[in-house]
Order: C-alpha cells, then structure tokens, then sequence
C-alpha cells in the first residue's frame, strides 16, 4: 500500500478554483482504483497551502493510475481547469506506507 501525499502552494484569491479542481480530482483517482482521502484548504495558519491524500494497492498501480489518467478525457479536462485557472502555483508529490499494530 502506497499513499500519495501532495502539497500545493495556491493562489490565495482562487481558493474556490481549488476546491471546484478537487472535487473533480476525487472520482477521478477512484475511477482508476485508488482511495481517495480528500482535498484540505487553508483554514488557520498559511492561506496559500493545500494538501490531498489518496492510496493505492501498490506503487505499480498508482503508476499505471497516472499512465491512464494522461490519456483520459476527464483527467485532461480537470488538467486543463487547473492551468486555465491558474488557482494552484505549484506543488510537490511524497509518498509514505502505512504502519499498523501486528
């Protein structure tokens, strides 16, 4: 199991944006096997910094997750929301494992 982790610096002024960009993001990576966890906007603290988690099986099948979702109308439809919204400036992607009691 394999949980993508990513941090977005956002244009403050286009939070909505954001938010509408998520919404269209989360059956997305369901719809090609992951779990999505949800989108988080700034609430105290930076106004500028959202997050998103979400998780799959394996590494093998979060890539083949991005393979597919470059070639799908949906994903490169919210893609292009993105850009011609300018609402996020850039981000960074981690990944983690879980860790659970034996």
């Amino acid at each position: 199991m394999v949980t993508c982790y990513l941090k977005y610096i956002l244009d403050p002024q286009k939070l909505e944006e954001f938010e509408h960009y998520g919404k269209l993001w989360i059956p997305l990576v369901e719809k090609f096997g992951g779990q999505h966890h949800g989108y988080f906007l700034p609430s105290e603290g930076a106004n500028n910094v959202g997050l998103a988690m979400f998780t799959f099986p394996s590494l093998a099948e979060y890539e083949q997750y991005r393979i597919k979702s470059a070639a799908d109308p949906e994903c490169i439809a919210a893609f292009k929301y993105a850009a011609e919204t300018q609402c996020i400036i850039s981000y960074e992607r981690s990944f983690f494992r879980p860790v659970f009691t034996a």
